[in-house]
């Protein structure tokens, strides 16, 4: 049966990671979004500089990572051990990598937490978003994180809900494969195993366990 999931407990079950203190500090993904920069300038005080490099103010990247010379990390930003940020990469700030995470060619992001294992390796835009462990981007998909009409945005679920932000992308929980040139518009949310076909446009919440083929034809998952 499709599960319908709201909050960061049920989204983001992976313990362990650089982001989970965050998370549960809030009931909500969206809540979590306005405090991504305050609590990378927390964490990263407290990272042990035999482990980390500090090559710029508020910006720490794990010894383990790969980052190409043409990449351009702005703080506050954190890039976790073993993760790769690749050619041309653009990490505007506020970005939390996890461990093992994908940041691809031309890649951009803002306000960001990639939980852990997630890959966002082609040409993708992440702003005001959070992606759950093992979250994986197509090529060219994106998320559209303010309306078209500057108002704050709301969550389109079971129940209406009013975020009071302007600026909010999109909420993977763990396991979500967006397809290759994808849209997921302002607060749009994505239960935990579900797979969204590409050239979708998605919008509102997607239950859990779900495949996602086009507005209105969402299919259960029956085997994962």
């Amino acid at each position: 049966m499709q599960k319908t999931v709201l909050k960061n407990a049920e989204l983001f079950t992976r313990k362990g990671t650089m982001a989970e203190e965050l998370l549960a500090r809030y009931e909500y993904p969206w809540e979590v979004l306005p405090h991504i920069g305050a609590y990378i300038l927390e964490l990263g005080a407290k990272l042990p500089a035999e482990e980390y490099d500090h090559p710029a103010e508020n910006v720490w990247i794990a010894k383990s990572a790969k980052v190409a010379p043409t990449a351009y990390i702005n703080g506050p930003a954190i890039i976790g051990p073993e993760s790769e940020v690749r050619h041309c990469a653009f990490v505007r700030g506020n970005a939390l990598v996890g461990r093992g995470c994908v940041v691809g060619n031309s890649t951009e992001l803002k306000n960001v937490i990639l939980v852990e294992s997630v890959q966002v390796p082609h040409y993708n835009y992440v702003g005001d978003s959070i992606l759950g462990y093992k979250a994986h981007m197509g090529a060219g998909s994106i998320t559209s994180n303010v309306k078209s009409d500057k108002t704050l945005v709301v969550i389109h679920g079971p129940k209406e809900v009013k975020t009071g932000l302007k600026k909010v992308g999109a909420i993977l929980g763990d396991y979500v494969e967006i397809g290759c040139n994808s849209v997921l518009n302002p607060g749009t949310l994505i239960g935990p195993h579900t797979n969204v076909y590409p050239l979708s446009m998605v919008r509102g919440v997607v239950p859990g366990g779900s495949i996602y083929k086009r507005k209105g034809e969402i299919a259960e998952m029956l085997e994962r």
